[in-house]
């Protein structure tokens, strides 16, 4: 396998080999290739998303965990998140938009909240979109079993989305800021523990699946997707919930893009430790698995532990409670490496930081857009007459009413649903303060395709406009 195999660019590939002192191997590739793709690193919007505001009077938490937190008053957090899940819902509906929604469950989780309400923004092509429904189903089946609320979204049509969706799932979880969970607190001398399901083949890559265009014929693309089980999510969540009341594990990460390799490696990186792995240790469910399909598998319902030995008995027992495997797969130590063992033999040796926190960034070519044109070209069209202008609006999907997709979701699982889906704002009941919380979820596809930061912008006062229609104020 060579650099460009493994999706990486020439510069890229210099900058690793640099690194390294040595020509990487076939699975050092396969790692960097999935680890500095544009998924998992942001290498080519991370200089414009730094330019974004952080800080504010209600933000405990902002970018560098897993989700950000809120503070919700009386001691409560509110940890929140949004995430897509597009090239999987294309290519298999069902399971694509699933596992968004376990995928962003599982980020909540890992700070140490419990998920209480959920949210989806999904664009399709039209009504009659053959992925439509298998994408609704997918994100009602995986939310109704864990017994999470769905709770509100938004939903717009545009032929520009006619085979290439876009699937947001959005989680948001509650936890006391005294118990709040880090991936960044892991020391040297530590227990590294998976938690939860088996490692199979599916999902192998996806993270660079997610990364590329598209093919054509999207059946190439089908191993490429996850298989989730919300039952087993359900009982890794009350497992997670369990450990975290009693203080066994130093830090935790979900498995989500990139499997083992960038829970492992990310928490290796921000903790400023070292790491070792053996995946002769990794609990497989799959025969003759390769060194390189147990790093990069995206088995779903799996997270990552850091581990006193002391409290490793504990752990067990917890795990076997809720019928879930935990094993320890390494250790953290002293240094800036994360290195693989196999069979006895280290197959990889990367510096935990270079995985973790390293890519370097693209400076694409920018190019002030000529807004005047395309507004011009955009207001181009036949007026008809008014009479038939209301008739072609209220024959717009963006303005029908979309009851016949959110009564497939449970909205009120918990009871804290106190304002559920079809309202510009909705609200839940925080069940250890009693207080209520608002969240709006807003898109404007074709205003930011015409200006997209004065669009934007506009999105950000709109939906604080709905928030504090409703009483509420604008947190984050």
């Amino acid at each position: 396998m060579n650099y460009k195999e493994a999706g990486l660019r020439e510069s890229e590939y210099l900058s690793l080999k640099k690194t390294l002192g040595r020509e990487p191997n076939e699975l050092e590739l396969r790692i960097m290739g999935v680890m500095w793709s544009e998924h998992c690193s942001y290498k080519s919007t991370r200089p414009l998303l730094k330019k974004l505001p952080k800080e504010g009077r209600h933000v405990v938490l902002g970018p560098g965990e897993n989700a950000g937190i809120i503070d919700g008053g009386a001691g409560i957090g509110i940890a929140f998140k949004v995430e897509s899940h597009n090239h999987p819902s294309a290519v298999a509906p069902y399971q694509g938009a699933a596992t968004g929604v376990g995928g962003i469950i599982r980020d909540i989780i890992a700070l140490g909240a419990r998920p209480v309400a959920s949210l989806d923004g999904l664009f399709f092509g039209s009504e009659q979109s053959p992925i439509h429904d298998g994408v609704v189903k997918g994100v009602g089946g995986y939310g109704n079993c864990i017994g999470v609320p769905t709770i509100g979204g938004k939903t717009c049509y545009d032929p520009t989305y006619e085979g290439n969706p876009l699937v947001n799932a959005m989680n948001i979880g509650t936890v006391r800021l005294d118990k709040i969970v880090s991936s960044q607190t892991a020391k040297p001398g530590q227990a590294v523990v998976i938690l939860g399901s088996k490692t199979g083949r599916d999902g192998i890559a996806g993270a660079a699946f997610a990364s590329t265009e598209l093919k054509d014929n999207t059946k190439e693309s089908r191993p490429s997707i996850q298989i989730g089980d919300p039952f087993v999510e359900k009982l890794l969540t009350e497992a997670c919930l369990e450990m975290r009341d009693a203080g066994l594990f130093v830090s935790m990460q979900d498995m989500g893009a990139a499997g083992i390799l960038s829970s492992s490696s990310e928490v290796a990186a921000k903790s400023g430790v070292g790491m070792t792995v053996d995946f002769d240790k990794v609990p497989l469910r799959a025969e003759g698995m390769e060194p390189w399909e147990i790093a990069l598998s995206e088995s779903q319902e799996r997270m990552l532990l850091i581990v006193e030995d002391a409290k490793m008995p504990e752990i067990y027992a917890i795990a076997e409670k809720w019928g879930l495997d935990a094993t320890e797969i390494g250790r953290t130590e002293e240094g800036d490496y994360y290195r693989i063992y196999w069979k006895g033999t280290l197959v990889a040796d990367i510096p935990a930081t270079t995985i973790g926190s390293d890519c370097p960034t693209i400076d694409w070519p920018q190019q002030r857009p000529d807004l005047e044109a395309r507004w011009n070209e955009d207001l181009k069209f036949d007026a008809p007459c008014p009479g038939q202008a209301l008739v072609d609006l209220l024959g717009d999907s963006n303005l029908h009413c979309k009851e016949d997709i959110y009564v497939q979701y449970d909205s009120m699982v918990q009871t804290n649903t106190v304002v559920g889906p079809g309202s510009p704002v909705s609200v839940f009941r925080v069940a250890d303060s009693g207080r209520l919380c608002a969240v709006s979820m807003e898109a404007d596809p074709w205003g930011c395709a015409l200006d997209p930061e004065r669009a934007t912008a506009n999105l950000v006062a709109r939906s604080c406009r709905a928030l504090a229609v409703a009483g509420a104020v604008p947190g984050g």
